[in-house]
């Protein structure tokens, strides 16, 4: 065979590996960047433009911390003058999650594998760059769904655990009602009794049958129930809710105050739910004003068109910034005492009357406010053509 046509034959096999390079170069899935030991771009393929919005004639020749945020841009140069004059590699041959930037600034994280060329123009380096953001939604979402099934597994823990409780709770809570209408009726047969005991015998009497209201009302909300709707007399109410609210205070000088507008309409709803979403948002708000000087605790009652705002606010310090998003979350209350069950019940009553509870917004250190939203009329079926039905804790605005 002719010396030229073995030329021939090489240039021609030489041509054809390099299109396959080529090829495979522009068409890999990752990015690859080659740089020298400069740290100049020399080689940046298709993946490389897609991933970080820069043409290849953009950075060939340039130095490859344009793809870099600023703190690993200080960086590289050293680390690549290290390796070259005491050949330890810290990154060469080893993968490693870094952070890389988009030409909009935008930075995201990447697997980085790097490897090393020798050629007669000088050493160069071979990155191949994988884009992690899809991984770290996967596993984001992974653990959110985790995070929300460990979630649903302590609120189905807790749907038995109440009903058990409301189950074993009715039997002794009677016995103290009757005991208690024994009591009054023995009273009032002597005509010498104080009518003052008389008095707190009664209202003795009334508590006891509110406990049990309570607990059957907490029954029907574990076991899915619909409300029990009635005509409510909003003033009577809101009345009521204070008295109640106030008990145990121990507060020389009432702390709450009603501000109620005229001619509001009868509320149809169930009042022993609605009384215990005003109670807790009001004894919430009384342990809020127990430091300051001068307490103050508002429960006022508006009509916004079809429906009744119910706002209770204090000057107490406000809540913290970094809980609000959590407030309505069961178990992640943050106060010392309990569970952090009560604002995601008092939500979940709320949506099961077609309303809603929700935080107001306020100029920090102006105290908190906290709106319960109601229909006067609730239709019954929901939005959904559904019956409106409880459940325990419901978090159908995501918190």
């Amino acid at each position: 065979m002719a010396h030229d046509d073995v030329i021939d034959q090489d240039e021609e096999h030489a041509a054809v590996t390099e299109a396959r390079l080529a090829s495979v170069f522009d068409t890999a899935a990752d990015g690859i960047v080659v740089i020298n030991d400069r740290g100049q771009v020399l080689a940046f393929n298709k993946a490389c433009e897609r991933l970080f919005g820069y043409e290849a004639s953009d950075l060939l020749g340039r130095n490859v911390s344009r793809i870099m945020p600023a703190e690993y841009a200080r960086a590289h140069d050293r680390y690549v003058d290290n390796y070259l004059k005491t050949g330890t590699k810290k990154i060469i041959g080893i993968g490693r999650e870094v952070q890389a930037q988009h030409k909009d600034g935008t930075v995201f994280p990447i697997e980085l594998s790097v490897g090393e060329a020798g050629t007669p123009c000088g050493r160069q380096f071979i990155g191949i760059l994988r884009d992690l953001r899809p991984r770290k939604q996967i596993e984001d979402r992974l653990a959110k769904t985790q995070a929300q099934l460990l979630h649903m597994t302590r609120i189905s823990a807790l749907d038995e655990m109440g009903a058990a409780i409301a189950h074993e709770l009715n039997q002794p809570l009677t016995a103290v009602l009757l005991y208690l209408q024994s009591v009054s009726r023995k009273a009032r047969a002597e005509a010498s009794l104080d009518p003052l005991i008389l008095e707190v015998i009664d209202k003795a009497v009334r508590e006891a049958e509110r406990a049990g209201d309570i607990i059957q009302r907490m029954r029907q909300l574990v076991e899915k129930k619909a409300p029990e709707r009635q005509s409510v007399e909003v003033a009577q109410l809101v009345a009521t809710c204070l008295e109640m609210a106030e008990l145990g205070a121990g507060d020389s000088a009432p702390v709450m105050q009603a501000d109620v507008a005229p001619d509001l309409p009868p509320l149809k709803a169930d009042p022993v739910q609605i009384r215990q979403i005003l109670i807790n948002l009001l004894r919430n708000a009384r342990e809020a004003v127990a430091d300051q000087a001068d307490r103050k605790v508002v429960l006022s009652v508006c009509r916004a068109a079809d429906r009744l705002e119910f706002r209770v606010t204090d000057n107490g310090p406000g809540v913290p910034s970094e809980v609000v998003d959590g407030l309505f979350r069961a178990f992640t209350g943050a106060k010392h005492k309990g569970v952090g069950l009560g604002l995601a019940i008092s939500r979940s009553i709320a949506q099961n009357h077609g309303g809603d509870l929700r935080h107001e917004p306020v100029s920090q250190g102006t105290g908190a406010s906290f709106l319960l939203t109601l229909p006067i009329d609730p239709p019954d079926n929901g939005p959904d053509g559904e019956p409106l039905s409880a459940s325990l804790i419901e978090e159908r605005t995501g918190n």
